[in-house]
């Protein structure tokens, strides 16, 4: 059974770099945060749970968001938040983006019900108001949407929060758990590893997904 209040304490979304987030990403990172292989399972991922015709969101977006080259076509809206807005501009797979630093202001700058889906990909942990982000979520989700939260074990240790540090794969997965809880409005999340398998068994990014439906 859960608490009836979010069992966290301020100390746990400490940060190494308590410093202005806006210094930390100005400049554009043109780069993978995780590698091929994570990226390859997670664009399968998408283009197998995604259906044709949706409104998307990514949230902690940049130069990249990982679906399938298709969707440009195959989708309907696809809209991005994220720190740095020269990365957004070179994001050729939205139709439109808005440079948002949510540990600042936890708000998405949209309409209620305005997307089917809303994808994060490895950025939960940089989170400080993971529940108030995760509430807007819902509020921007259509009844029946859902949200697809990705996540790896490679980060930026100064910027992610201090729990997240301390914590393995498993306790990742429930701590998001927590977080879409806390926010309220979703069904029973959803778990999945989906690590991709890489001939020789070299070691290779984890990769897993928790998926959340917004109740109607």
């Amino acid at each position: 059974e859960w608490p009836s209040e979010p069992p966290f304490s301020k100390e746990d979304f400490f940060r190494a770099d308590e410093n202005d987030d806006q210094s930390f990403y100005t400049v554009p990172r043109f780069v993978y945060h995780i590698d091929e292989p994570a990226v390859a399972s997670l664009t399968q991922y998408y283009r197998k749970n995604i259906p044709k015709k949706s409104d998307v969101l990514d949230i902690c977006s940049s130069w990249v968001s990982h679906y399938p080259l298709e969707f440009t076509n195959t989708m309907g809206r696809i809209s991005g938040t994220g720190m740095n807005a020269l990365e957004l501009i070179a994001n050729d797979q939205l139709t439109d983006y808005k440079a948002t630093d949510l540990n600042v202001e936890p708000k998405l700058p949209y309409d209620d019900a305005s997307f089917d889906v809303v994808t994060c990909v490895v950025s939960i942990d940089y989170l400080i108001h993971p529940i108030e982000v995760l509430k807007e979520v819902h509020r921007v989700l259509r009844p029946g949407g859902k949200i697809i939260i990705s996540q790896s074990n490679r980060c930026f240790p100064s910027k992610a929060i201090s729990m997240w540090l301390q914590m393995n794969d498993r306790q990742h997965l429930e701590l998001i758990n927590a977080y879409l809880q806390y926010a309220g409005g979703f069904k029973p999340r959803e778990a999945f590893d989906i690590t991709a398998e890489v001939p020789g068994n070299s070691y290779n990014d984890p990769m897993f997904i928790v998926e959340a439906i917004k109740e109607a």
